[in-house]
């Protein structure tokens, strides 16, 4: 009789830094939800590191305060839709959805806890090095009578008050925004007003005549609340903003146009239900109920804030305090050496393919590879899939410029990008206005996969150059995110490339299985392995393949570097193959809900770059083999997005991958954690000579860097060796 397995959950801890517990008998899986909480005990755990410059402390809590208000919004919120629609199935690591909604609520309190006080901690530190944040009871005269100048002048108008009584309903209060609750009297009647703080103000202002000191709006509008409510006593102001599900459920048979479905979705998604509630926890018992009454919010869903609220807004204070002394060293990327010629960037790649290991290399390539190719005589035609990016992006304005020159330009824009739809809908808008084909993809199915296609005419015949990344085309998000990126002519790739793209344009009517079933039975694919088609079952393949390799007595090794692992029957296939000897590595940056055991070692890397690159290798007993691709191990990135996963064919890029990047990543020391098997991490211990891997590949890319100048083109850049 098989023995039973019994699921188990992160502990629910204080401290950040993992003491010695018991160890639990070995178990299936960890919880996906509780696990993603424990990842931002990680990012909480370097807001706490005296080894980290101040500000950037000051950036990770804020990180952590935005990481936790998408959680709450979208994972709390869809774990609160299985609840009311009396769903009690158990998750895959064994809990009831009451069951995670309770546990989720003791670690969000318990992890808000441990942000006030890492803040309490860093507030006397950031006073010595001049930068406050005050009370307005800390202010001289002299600084009021400016302030209340700045208030009349560029505050005041822009807020309103809003009463609450029997002929004024509770005004709608936007997800995430910050409010403030005021209690005002008339002789004995008493009754509560609300004003909504725009995200358009600044959440900290600078006091006047100081270096480096601010004073919180809602402290500001406190302070003149009488403005509003001439006549009337102010009994109290109390700051609160509410949480929101934002969980967008799509029905692909409900569903026949996904433009307009997303945009009805967005306006629906703000006034959904109240999951969440913070509020200060000066604020009056009668404050409190009436929030409760009026919000239809649980006591259980609210946590009392015992300093300032919204700490994600913290974020301001960092570009706002010009002392380098207290943030990260300013790095720029480097040049890689096979671009760092005067020769063409088609004529590049066709020497050879050519890897980006972002952001130590620099983003300018992919830019110069649309621009080039929108200028380019001898390119007839451009493809691309396009989930994010920042406003005013040189690679939407280079196919809207290619468009223009009478390419044929087709965009796939996923509308479907999580907080992003607003903006995604806009600049498509733009696209089609320039004369681009823009496609908004597949119903029920996110296009998650980087791909740039780009036909050029050579010699009489057409040749396909084709560009895949693991991170999205955002000059943004380039220098903060670690991404790989591969550019190739490849003729393999280049037809796997422009067969997905057909699928993905040519059906987008039909239902998701349709097309997919549709496309795998009448191609081939060459070199590329594509979700939903075959990614699930290639992985579980290609495990298989180190399980019966190592029974055989030959070289059997998986490594991988993922953002996330939630599968269960991948896990499933990693403890087959551990069990039969394959050594495992996997470097999980997030969720990870694989307990570890013999042969199978799980760390996670939290640095001040968010490591997002997803790279596989398999030893395949002695034939080593290396792909990178799109997609986590997850359900979501297996069977309801479009991802595209590729092998690296270049020797030399193999080597590098395995050697460089994988190899130091794995030897990292000083910002790496080790996963325990009941769920929590614990720093590994530094060595004699510590090895931090950005640090590493930093260094590394300084040494070889050919430096980039903002705004200059490639080839006009000055070679340094």
């Amino acid at each position: 009789m098989r023995k039973q397995v019994l699921p188990v959950t992160p502990a629910r801890r204080r401290p950040l830094v993992v003491s010695p517990r018991r160890i639990l008998p070995r178990v299936a899986l960890l919880n996906r939800e509780l696990s993603w909480l424990e990842f931002n005990r990680r990012v909480l755990a370097e807001a706490e590191n005296a080894g980290v410059p101040l500000l950037e402390r000051l950036k990770f809590l804020s990180i952590v305060s935005s990481n936790l208000d998408e959680f709450l919004m979208v994972r709390v919120g869809t774990v609160r839709s299985l609840i009311a629609s009396g769903v009690r199935d158990k998750s895959p690591d064994g809990m009831t959805p009451k069951q995670q909604l309770k546990a989720i609520r003791e670690q969000v309190k318990a992890l808000l806890r441990d942000m006030y006080r890492v803040l309490d901690g860093l507030l006397p530190q950031l006073r010595k090095s001049g930068i406050r944040i005050e009370r307005a009871e800390a202010l001289t005269a002299k600084q009021h009578e400016a302030l209340a100048a700045e208030f009349h002048a560029r505050i005041a108008p822009v807020l309103t008050p809003l009463a609450v009584d029997p002929g004024h309903p509770l005004p709608f209060l936007a997800s995430g925004a910050l409010n403030l609750a005021v209690t005002l009297a008339s002789g004995e009647d008493s009754h509560t007003a609300f004003m909504k703080v725009p995200r358009i103000l600044p959440r900290f202002i600078a006091i006047p005549d100081t270096e480096r000191r601010f004073l919180p709006i809602e402290e500001l509008v406190r302070t003149h609340a009488a403005y509003f409510f001439p006549g009337l006593e102010i009994r109290e102001v109390v700051a609160f903003r509410v949480i929101r599900n934002a969980d967008i459920l799509l029905r692909e048979d409900e569903v026949e146009d996904l433009l307009k479905f997303v945009e009805t979705e967005l306006r629906r998604r703000e006034r959904k239900e109240v999951v969440w509630m913070e509020v200060s926890s000066a604020a009056g018992e009668e404050a409190i109920e009436m929030l409760h009454r009026e919000l239809e919010v649980a006591r259980e869903d609210t946590f009392f804030t015992p300093g300032l609220p919204k700490l994600g807004d913290l974020i301001e204070i960092y570009p706002s305090v010009d002392l380098p002394s207290l943030k990260d060293e300013p790095f720029n990327p480097r040049m890689p050496i096979e671009l760092a010629t005067s020769d063409d960037i088609f004529s590049i790649i066709r020497a050879g393919d050519v890897l980006l290991h972002r952001p130590y290399d620099s983003y300018n390539a992919v830019v110069e590879l649309v621009q080039s190719a929108a200028d380019d005589p001898d390119v007839i035609a451009i493809k691309q899939t396009l989930y994010r990016t920042e406003p005013g992006s040189l690679v939407v304005e280079a196919l809207a410029r290619a468009a223009m020159n009478g390419k044929q330009v087709t965009a796939i824009v996923e509308v479907q990008a999580r907080f992003d739809e607003e903006r995604n809908i806009a600049w498509a808008r733009r696209l089609e206005e320039a004369g681009v084909q823009v496609v908004y993809g597949l119903v029920g199915i996110k296009t998650h996969s980087k791909l740039l296609l780009v036909i050029r005419r050579e010699a009489g015949t057409l040749r396909r150059y084709v560009h895949l990344s693991t991170g999205n085309y955002n000059a943004k998000t380039a220098r903060l995110y670690t991404d790989l990126d591969l550019l190739t002519c490849d003729a393999g790739i280049g037809e796997d490339a422009a067969q997905l793209l057909n699928v993905i344009t040519g059906y987008s009517t039909a239902t998701v299985q349709e097309v997919f079933t549709h496309a795998s039975t009448r191609w081939q694919w060459k070199k590329l392995i594509v979700a939903p088609i075959d990614y699930h079952a290639w992985a579980l393949k290609m495990i298989e393949r180190e399980t019966r390799q190592a029974r055989e007595g030959k070289p059997a090794q998986i490594i991988a570097k993922l953002n996330a692992l939630v599968e269960p029957q991948v896990i499933e296939a990693l403890y087959r193959a551990a069990a039969a000897g394959v050594k495992i590595d996997l470097i999980v940056r997030g969720i990870c809900c694989l307990v570890p055991r013999e042969n199978i070692r799980v760390i996670s890397i939290v640095d001040r770059f968010l490591e997002h690159t997803r790279i596989f290798l398999f030893r395949n007993a002695g034939d080593t083999e290396i792909y990178v691709t799109s997609g986590d191990w997850m359900p979501r990135n297996f069977f309801r997005r479009i991802e595209v996963t590729w092998p690296i064919l270049s020797p030399q890029l193999r080597d590098r991958i395995e050697l460089q990047i994988l190899g130091t990543c794995l030897a990292d020391d000083a910002k790496s954690w080790r996963l325990q098997t009941d769920g929590t991490y614990r720093r590994r211990k530094p060595g004699a000579r510590p090895i931090r891997s950005q640090q590493r590949f930093i260094e590394n890319a300084r040494a070889e860097a050919v430096k980039i100048e903002p705004g200059v083109p490639r080839r006009k850049q000055k070679k340094r060796r």
